[in-house]
């Protein structure tokens, strides 16, 4: 979680003292919110704690399509899968 008493800062500020930011960065894994004219307007993170943040959504997004797809199933809607399969495997041998 973001600590609003470190975490937002002007632009300016990480203009003059990049390397300490980009440091603070690497060790806490914390994003940065960043300011222009007092408004929040860029958040700034290292690659690794990025990274994870992509995972997560990935993993987020899977887990609500299986949820999905399990409540059409429950619901009656979509094909059995054997069914699919069947059907996969005859295109396959058409071609």
């Amino acid at each position: 979680m973001l600590n609003i008493s470190k975490g937002i800062n002007s632009l300016s500020n990480f203009k003059r003292n990049t390397t300490e930011f980009m440091e603070q960065l690497r060790e806490s894994g914390q994003p940065i919110v960043l300011t222009v004219n007092g408004k929040a307007e860029l958040v700034v993170q290292d690659v690794e704690s990025y990274q994870k943040l992509l995972e997560l959504v990935e993993r987020v997004e899977t887990i609500d399509a299986v949820k999905m797809a399990l409540e059409e199933m429950k619901a009656g809607k979509g094909e059995p899968a054997h069914e699919v399969f069947q059907e996969i495997m005859k295109s396959l041998d058409e071609e």
